[in-house]
């Protein structure tokens, strides 16, 4: 049996971890902050860590300077990560970092997305960090303004990592392939491809081109093309956290899109968000608030559209499903805007949240009893359709002593404009009735 052992190969380090920068020149982009007398460089060369919030998508370095942080500062480097990771392993860590000040060496404690950290487990490490027994370093690839507690914030400078620009990409790509495949030939179509896979993830840019070396000596390639690479490699989405700070940074670009009326636009991030996983049902949904928030009655037929696209969705399913979707995007960017219900509607709830609980006018209540008639429910009730014009006018609907909000004020485009039409209409007919008119707002009741 321990023959057998033998026998076998010992396991092979991933290229990402064999090619991880041994030194800081060799880390890829982020020279915002690495460059001469940027924020990092200027830690690194003070030679006095201090604690920090790494903040930035993944495969962009986070770990890498991390550990080099360790490395440049001689101490010990300690790493949790919180998907793993709970009280007792925050304890082990901790027992580590007094054993190494024990023999005159500090910790660099390094916490991968600290944002899966509930508060208390967060909250666990601020003693620690105070007394100056670790210096802290979590990575995340969350807003920690939202992910990560204001104690924890509070102690650690914030530094913000950008995803690898393509000519990062292209110079990953090469010490890749000289570490990998060095004898596998890829033409620049193929490069291109790949570094448009990889989405500015240097960690999987490496995991593709090990991915493509097997393939490429499976199939016997001399040459790998982009047709090889789309055939070799299983479309990997691109990176797209479906709870994460991407995801909402998208859904708002899309909808700000629709309400700037640019259809490429809209087109744009709402194919962004497919091709990154983002559930048809949730964007379909999204474009139905779109419809009612930013378009409203500047043109009802918006909120059909949408609604409509969500059916057609549930009954034809991707991909034919999205263009569905595409059609009612590309409308609601088209159509005419306006969020004067959309303001109305938040001004009402504003008002009836803070008001009291007022009585409904004796002339508006339903009377089906005697008892009720007696008490003068429905009473000098005018029925509008038996009105001139089919309207009441100079008739009270609000609970009395109840001023005019004048929260409704259509705009002048699209069906609003007939809207505002109609409504100042009313206003003369209110005038008419012996009503005062208010110029600016909806149509003047009297108050009763």
């Amino acid at each position: 049996m321990s023959d057998l052992f033998e026998a076998l190969e010992p396991p092979r380090v991933p290229l990402a971890e064999r090619l991880r920068p041994k030194t800081l020149d060799e880390v890829a982009g982020q020279q915002h902050l690495l460059g001469p007398g940027k924020p990092l460089r200027l830690a690194f060369e003070s030679g006095k860590p201090h604690s920090m919030i790494l903040w930035g998508p993944p495969g962009v370095g986070k770990t890498t300077l991390a550990r080099l942080m360790a490395q440049g500062f001689n101490a010990e480097f300690v790493a949790l990560s919180a998907v793993f990771s709970g009280v007792k392993e925050i304890r082990e860590a901790i027992a580590q970092a007094q054993a190494a000040k024990a023999r005159g060496r500090h910790t660099i404690l390094f916490v991968d997305e600290v944002h899966r950290f509930n508060k208390a487990q967060q909250d666990a490490f601020l003693p620690f960090v105070e007394q100056g027994l670790v210096t802290f370093i979590g990575a995340t690839t969350e807003n920690p303004s939202f992910e990560v507690n204001s104690a924890l914030l509070s102690r650690a400078a914030v530094y913000v990592l950008e995803s690898l620009d393509a000519e990062a990409m292209r110079g990953l790509f090469e010490r890749a392939r000289a570490a990998a495949c060095a004898e596998l030939p890829f033409d620049d179509d193929a490069r291109d491809r790949l570094v448009g896979f990889a989405d500015g993830d240097a960690r999987r840019l490496m995991n593709l081109v090990e991915q493509l070396q097997v393939a490429a000596e499976t199939a016997g390639v001399d040459t790998v093309s982009a047709d090889f690479v789309d055939q070799a490699l299983s479309r990997n989405l691109r990176r797209f956290d479906k709870g994460g700070e991407a995801f909402y940074d998208q859904i708002s670009a899309l909808h700000k899109s629709v309400r700037g009326s640019h259809p490429d636009a809209a087109l744009y991030w709402l194919c962004r968000m497919l091709d990154g996983g983002a559930d048809p049902h949730y964007l379909g949904r999204r474009l139905v608030r779109m419809a009612v928030e930013d378009i409203g009655l500047a043109d009802p037929r918006a909120l059909e559209i949408a609604l409509n696209a969500c059916t057609t969705y549930e009954r034809l399913g991707s991909p034919e499903g999205e263009l569905a979707l595409a059609q009612a995007t590309v409308f609601l960017a088209s159509a005419a805007k306006s969020n004067a219900v959309y303001k109305a509607y938040n001004a009402a709830r504003a008002f009836v949240a803070a008001d009291e609980s007022r009585p409904v006018p004796l002339h508006l209540r339903n009377a089906p009893t005697r008892l009720m008639k007696e008490l003068g429910y429905g009473k000098a009730y005018r029925y509008a359709h038996d009105e001139p014009e089919a309207y009441a006018a100079g008739e009270s609907y609000l609970p009395e002593g109840m001023a005019e909000p004048g929260w409704y004020r259509p705009t002048p485009r699209g069906l609003e404009a007939r809207i505002a039409e109609k409504l100042a209409r009313l206003r003369e007919l209110d005038a008419a009735a012996g009503e005062p008119s208010d110029e600016d707002g909806p149509p003047s009741r009297r108050s009763r």
